[in-house]
């Protein structure tokens, strides 16, 4: 799914308005129907409804909101905030159309009169924020930032129509500007890019994509660096297995992990590995772990390094399809010549995670040998590391890019929606996972998920798309089963059937 900046979505609504055609005010009541669809599938009759309005297109849309739950005989209540002297023309006949519903109470509030003396929703009520859409682009003040703490401070459940209001589509707020914290973002037909900063996550709560018809030849035509990947994506390059296939056709992939007191990391990314499909998988281990690796998984083949506690000896690689080396390895300095000679020698892309990453960013002139379509699997700091500081999430991402487009790699910076990075500039967004998954092993999952799916023969692009989709949905399942705040790195292994079989639905 393709995320467009706010003026490219302003182009395809007048496009779709021009060439469908359908008329601007029908364009708001379609997208108002499906917020209502919405909401009738989550809240039943004995909700009651406080819809907060602007004067512009989004305050249109909680009107049209506001009549469709009242035909549907919700009990709804509206406020119009007269921030300015007139509303919009949109605005204006969803004003009129709603005033012909006598059950529907209408406040409308100025400066004179005080809105926490108005606005007093009962406990089962939910706010709607309607007050300003995603073209707002100056922090709020006077009236409508009274407004906006007000209803913050309301404990009702708070949906928000298209952009909570006061935040930025594009680009990141001040720290102090008033924006309305929804538990609920409704939003039409793409994300909006901001959406992805996890600095804006406590004022969008989850957010729901309503596809809303815009014109299928704009969406298509217009270009975007910025993707968001759902299910239908991650299926169009979904591989099949052929009845006559053997173990050989899915790949002999190797991963290069452990060390003392780190062989978790080793079993862990070895699990998933397996699990994700790959037909063969090597593990190198220092010593001391052969015997945990054997025991935990006898599906996978143990090469040892003469050294007891880290690795330290350059590996023959001419037989493996993909390599990924880093979960739980250290810093050793004979472990940092293992990284450089893993990158001399090898002529497939290879996965970086964890202390990988960290060898190479003590040693950054290795960056320019790495081979082609490589990928990066770092947490924020790692990225950190290797890079440097970011003021906040835009520069990072554009960090990220860059760092892509210099060194020909992939990057996965992994976070609420791990954002992929692709040598020719792309960015895609992950739309699965959860909070749960924020515990120790969770990563060397996701590598061992990554060079699986490298070793079946998906190409990077695809490996890492698919991989943290399937990493995500997997946690999303597990967090079903066990809960948040009770899952660990295991329990994302043990739901990657789950996952795969959701995909194949």
């Amino acid at each position: 799914m393709k995320i467009f900046p706010i003026e490219q979505i302003r182009e395809a609504d007048k496009f779709t308005i021009m060439h469908e055609p359908v008329a601007s005010i029908d364009l708001m009541e379609r997208a108002a129907k499906h917020c209502v669809n919405w909401i009738m599938e989550h809240f039943d009759l004995t909700t009651g409804f406080k819809i907060v309005c602007g004067l512009g297109n989004n305050g249109g849309d909680g009107l049209a909101i506001a009549r469709l739950l009242a035909e549907k005989n919700y009990t709804v209540e509206v406020f119009i905030i007269n921030y300015s002297d007139k509303g919009s023309n949109d605005f204006n006949v969803n004003l009129e159309r709603l005033k012909l519903i006598s059950k529907v109470n209408i406040d409308e509030i100025n400066s004179s009169i005080p809105f926490q003396t108005a606005f007093t929703p009962g406990k089962n009520d939910v706010i709607i924020d309607s007050l300003f859409g995603s073209g707002l682009n100056r922090a709020v003040e006077g009236l409508v930032a009274q407004v906006i703490d007000v209803v913050n401070k309301s404990f009702c459940k708070i949906i928000s129509i298209d952009i909570p209001s006061g935040l930025y589509g594009d680009i990141l707020n001040d720290v102090n500007d008033k924006i309305i914290s929804a538990d609920q973002t409704l939003t039409f037909q793409f994300p909006k890019l901001s959406f992805m900063f996890p600095e804006n996550s406590n004022y969008i709560g989850e957010f729901t994509v309503l596809d809303i018809g815009l014109h299928p030849a704009f969406i298509n035509q217009t270009q975007t660096k910025n993707y968001f990947t759902t299910k239908e994506d991650v299926k169009s390059f979904l591989k099949t297995r052929n009845k006559a296939a053997h173990k050989g056709n899915f790949g002999h992939a190797m991963l290069i992990a452990g060390s003392y007191g780190k062989m978790g990391a080793a079993v862990l990314s070895s699990k998933a590995c397996i699990n994700s499909g790959a037909g063969l998988l090597t593990v190198r281990i220092p010593k001391c772990g052969y015997e945990i690796l054997q025991t935990s998984i006898p599906e996978v083949m143990c090469e040892t390094d003469t050294e007891t506690n880290f690795i330290t000896e350059a590996i023959r690689v001419e037989k493996y399809n993909a390599i990924g080396i880093g979960p739980g390895i250290g810093t050793e300095k004979e472990t940092q010549n293992v990284v450089k000679m893993l990158i001399q020698s090898s002529s497939v892309p290879l996965v970086f995670d964890a202390d990988a990453i960290n060898c190479i960013a003590e040693n950054k002139t290795w960056l320019s040998f790495i081979p082609a379509n490589s990928i990066f699997t770092p947490h924020p700091k790692e990225f950190e590391r290797l890079v440097g500081k970011a003021k906040n999430s835009i520069e990072r991402l554009e960090q990220q890019r860059e760092f892509s487009i210099k060194y020909n790699a992939y990057v996965v910076l992994k976070g609420a929606h791990t954002s992929i990075s692709a040598p020719n500039g792309d960015i895609f967004f992950n739309s699965t996972g959860n909070p749960g998954m924020a515990t120790a092993g969770s990563g060397d999952v996701l590598t061992g998920i990554i060079t699986s799916l490298l070793a079946q023969g998906y190409n990077s692009k695809q490996a890492c798309i698919l991989g943290v989709y399937l990493h995500g949905l997997a946690g999303d399942f597990a967090s079903h089963e066990k809960t948040e705040d009770s899952m660990i790195a295991s329990d994302i292994i043990n739901h990657l059937s789950d996952a795969y079989k959701f995909l194949r639905m």
